[in-house]
């Protein structure tokens, strides 16, 4: 099994995710061969909270141009996960 460390690329803070916290859901960039089962364990382990659900979706990276050369952002797994009633997860607490 993989350290949580491993699973949870970054924390992702948008205006969308910062509405969503009221709700009691996260956000968080995860390593794109990560499924729902490693990224639930991987953030009650890392935070001591307990997990109800997890959504993910994958973003295609997107097509860019500088000049007459042309490259390709990286793609993304996002993971969506919602804490039972009355868990916080203490880093994103000062953002809001």
């Amino acid at each position: 099994m993989r350290e949580p460390y491993e699973i949870l690329v970054k924390p992702l803070v948008s205006e969308k995710s910062m509405l969503q916290m009221g709700e009691n859901k996260y956000s968080f960039a995860v390593a794109k061969d990560a499924n729902k089962i490693e990224i639930k364990h991987a953030v009650e382990k890392m935070f001591d909270v307990t997990v109800v659900s997890v959504n993910t979706r994958t973003i295609r990276g997107k097509i860019k141009r500088q000049g007459r050369y042309e490259g390709k952002r990286p793609d993304v797994k996002k993971a969506v996960v919602t804490l039972k009633a009355g868990d916080q997860i203490k880093v994103f607490e000062g953002l809001s």
